[in-house]
């Protein structure tokens, strides 16, 4: 399902959008007003389990289109949110074995959609991303899947560490992209597999590689020391189908 809006600005059009239960990726709230219509809103949006932020004037004004923003503005998902038991559904149901990207803080939509296309195009069952500091589902993001946020789901969650865990249970491991890590030649990446990739600046976060099995490092014979996170992940994904077609 898709959704038209991606910027929700005003008091009556942020509180009837989490009433009809359009999918908000992050409230912004004018910092000190707590008023009875404010307060409908944030409850609404703690229902919700929605990230909400509290900034200055200034900032809202920046964000706003209409100039009417009212002290609050909701960012709408340009698309709907699977739930991670869907794409694990969605691997037993072609009989395959589940796999799965998960991004670790990936603020740049370009790169969020760049990375979906890809996943789609490896036969990846779906991506997980977690609700703070990384880029949702934007308008921006579809644009650059060049359609496959249609076929691919994507799953947002409180906690990456935490999924992993729950994961494991149900049979994967997990490899991490890391420039210290084994190369990825070397590795077995065969079976329930999640291929797990951070941003450029930071890479993986240290407690999100510390619930990994391996790491995985992408050999480079340049003068940088890092590829763009979307070639790093198509990179690595394609050794996965690589090595899932000698297999098979």
């Amino acid at each position: 399902m898709r959704y038209k809006e991606f910027v929700i600005e005003g008091r009556n059009a942020v509180l009837e959008a989490f009433r009809s239960g359009k999918t908000i990726d992050k409230l912004f709230v004018l910092d000190g007003c707590h008023d009875g219509p404010v307060m409908s809103i944030t409850r609404e949006a703690k229902k919700k389990n929605t990230v909400i932020h509290y900034v200055d004037k200034d900032r809202l004004d920046g964000m706003s289109t209409t100039g009417k923003h009212q002290g609050v503005i909701a960012q709408a998902a340009a698309y709907e949110y699977a739930e991670v038991g869907d794409i694990l559904k969605a691997a037993r149901d072609k009989g395959e074995d589940p796999f799965l990207f998960l991004l670790d803080n990936i603020e740049d939509p370009h790169n969020l959609g760049a990375i979906i296309r890809t996943a789609n195009l490896a036969g990846a069952h779906g991506v997980i991303i977690p609700k703070r500091r990384a880029v949702g589902l934007t308008a921006v993001v579809a644009r650059t899947s060049a359609g496959a946020l249609n076929y691919t789901p994507v799953a947002k969650v409180t906690n990456l560490s935490s999924t992993i865990e729950d994961l494991k249970k149900e049979g994967l491991w997990f490899v991490c992209a890391d420039m210290d890590g084994e190369v990825m030649y070397h590795m077995n990446l065969k079976g329930p597999i999640g291929l797990v990739i951070g941003n450029e600046g930071e890479g993986v976060s240290r407690l999100v590689k510390e619930k990994c099995d391996f790491t995985a490092a992408i050999p480079m014979k340049g003068d940088i020391d890092s590829l763009n996170a979307s070639v790093a992940a198509g990179v690595l994904a394609y050794e996965v189908v690589r090595q899932r077609i000698q297999g098979a």
